[in-house]
C-alpha cells in the first residue's frame, strides 16, 4: 500500500529486499562464523576440503538408517545439502528431481552430498583460477578512474 500512497504525497516508493543467506554446514539453527571453519565452505578451501567438509559436517534431514530412508525418505526442508543446491544448481527441473527422489527415499543422503560436493568443487575451482589470473595490472585498470577496455 505504501508503494501506492508514497508517490501521491510527492515521496519516493519505498523498496524492499529480501535475501536469503546459506545456512551452516552444521544446519539452520546454527551460524557460519570465521572462528570455526567447519562451519562453511570458503573460496580458498581445496577439493578434497570442500568434499571433507560436506561429508562430515552438512547436516542431513536423511533417516537413522538406510531402510527408514528407503521407506520414509528425507526432509529437505532441514537438509543442509539440498539447501545449497537450491542456491547453485541453475537447472530447476534438475533440483526438482533430486528433491522428489530424496524426499520419496529412492536417493540416499550420500548420493545428495557427492552432487552438491561435485557442484561446488567445479564453482570454488573456476574462482580459484580467476582469481590468480588477477595480478597488479588488472588491479590497477580496476582501479583506474579512465576505463580502457
Amino acid at each position: 500500500m505504501t508503494r501506492d500512497v508514497a508517490p501521491r504525497l510527492g515521496l519516493p516508493k519505498p523498496a524492499l529486499l529480501h535475501s536469503t543467506f546459506l545456512p551452516a554446514l552444521q544446519g539452520a539453527q546454527t551460524k557460519m562464523s570465521s572462528s570455526d571453519v567447519n562451519s562453511a565452505i570458503e573460496v580458498k578451501d581445496t577439493a578434497n576440503q570442500i568434499k571433507k567438509k560436506i561429508n562430515k559436517y552438512a547436516f542431513s534431514g536423511g533417516k537413522v538408517s538406510v531402510e527408514e530412508h528407503r521407506e520414509f525418505g528425507g526432509d529437505t526442508t532441514v537438509d543442509v545439502s539440498y539447501k545449497y543446491l537450491t542456491f547453485f544448481e541453475e537447472d530447476d527441473e534438475k533440483l526438482a528431481q533430486i528433491k522428489s527422489d530424496y524426499e520419496s527415499g529412492a536417493m540416499l543422503t550420500g548420493e545428495l552430498k557427492k552432487l552438491l560436493i561435485e557442484k561446488l568443487q567445479g564453482i570454488v575451482k573456476i574462482f580459484q583460477e580467476r582469481r590468480a589470473a588477477v595480478n597488479d595490472e588488472v588491479v590497477a585498470q580496476f582501479m583506474s578512474r579512465d576505463k580502457k577496455e
